[in-house]
């Protein structure tokens, strides 16, 4: 396999890259702020777009990073001598040629650090390793040759394992001239707060149902109107291309009727559940199973505090909702044990404990929680 077809941690299967989408939706107020930033004189050098998976922050990344690398060899204060206002959206010319180049990752003064391919193991990595994150020293080694902006994406900072997010807070605390980070964020919570608190923050919500269409229908997805996917996808468009490519419905239907039977889990569903999730070369499987399983938690948790779903994601769905959320504590119950697997699971695969184990774990955790 060469390099050109090894698989991407950062893309969702089925769709087209964030670098390559030229359209944004969605986000307007967030992205005419984020242009006006970029357009001024004191350009914060670090910036942490956060929020849900598959909203948007990918593409809103690749855009600030054409709208720089378009904008050279001017630098900050691009705008400050024009007299009109600065742009309230980062659109470039289509023809211009840092489209063609971020696109296909040759572009010098850009640099993408994401979750590596282990040729030894044949998969990709489960985490953002020092090595990757070392690749800085060499890219900011090297001198722009029009003076202007080299920028890095980190698609997502919490894939970083310790010795990672340590030598990026190196260069946030200490960035060369020019540079221009941008981490990705879907659990903020997990990164080392000298990490957040050098970093300009923007909070993406999830899309508006317009917004969703839209921007399903540019990347020439039919999302259809199947409720249970509306419910499942949460205004997430990369959410609903891993439900859609991976039979996530019915993934998440089988995650619940095992749930179902707790407190005294039918162990031979739960086997036969783990043993298709843990397959051999089925890590995008896995993932949306990890995925679905902190989702199915969360609806336990807020529909322990009165907030039922608006539409079943699956047969049966309110009926183990009503009764597993049902007590005194139950919310807090479920939302710590949401909490507590999410991060040992990540742990666990990022030390390559077996993800059998790990997630037969998890559902034994969940039923031990139901009594």
């Amino acid at each position: 396999m060469s390099d050109d077809e090894l698989p991407e941690a950062d893309r969702a299967e089925g769709a087209p890259h964030p670098r390559e989408t030229t359209q944004f939706f969605g986000h307007e107020a967030i992205e005419a702020d984020v242009a006006t930033a970029l357009s001024g004189e004191r350009m914060h050098h670090a910036w942490l777009l956060t929020g849900p998976k598959g909203i948007g922050k990918a593409t809103l990344a690749w855009r600030m990073a054409r709208f720089l690398m378009a904008a050279e060899p001017a630098v900050a204060g691009m705008f400050g001598d024009l007299p009109a206002e600065p742009p309230s959206r980062l659109d470039i010319d289509p023809d211009h040629p840092v489209l063609r180049r971020i696109a296909a990752l040759s572009d010098p003064r850009c640099l993408s650090i994401r979750r590596a391919w282990d040729h030894d193991r044949k998969r990709l990595k489960t985490q953002i390793t020092v090595e990757e994150v070392r690749k800085l020293n060499t890219f900011f080694g090297l001198s722009a040759t029009d003076g202007g902006h080299r920028v890095v994406i980190v698609d997502s900072a919490d894939e970083m394992n310790p010795s990672a997010a340590n030598a990026l807070l190196k260069v946030l605390e200490e960035p060369p001239k020019g540079a221009v980070l941008i981490l990705i964020s879907h659990q903020p919570a997990r990164l080392l707060p000298t990490i957040r608190s050098r970093c300009r923050v923007l909070r993406m919500s999830e899309l508006a149902p317009d917004a969703m269409e839209n921007a399903l229908t540019a990347a020439q997805i039919d999302f259809g109107s199947n409720p249970a996917l509306v419910e499942l996808a949460n205004g997430s468009v990369g959410s609903a291309i891993r439900l859609q490519s991976e039979s996530g419905l019915k993934l998440y239907a089988n995650i619940m009727q095992v749930i179902g039977t707790a407190p005294s889990m039918d162990r031979q569903r739960l086997a036969k559940l783990v043993d298709h999730i843990a397959a051999r070369s089925a890590d995008t499987r896995l993932e949306l199973s990890v995925n679905l399983l902190d989702l199915a938690l969360t609806r336990m948790a807020r529909a322990a505090a009165g907030v039922f779903p608006k539409a079943e994601a699956c047969a049966g769905e309110t009926e183990v909702l009503t009764r597993l959320a049902s007590g005194p504590g139950r919310a807090q119950l479920w939302a710590s044990l949401q909490q507590k697997l999410s991060a040992r699971i990540t742990h666990g695969r990022g030390v390559n404990i077996d993800a059998a184990s790990l997630m037969t774990d998890a559902f034994l955790q969940i039923n031990e929680a139901a009594r």
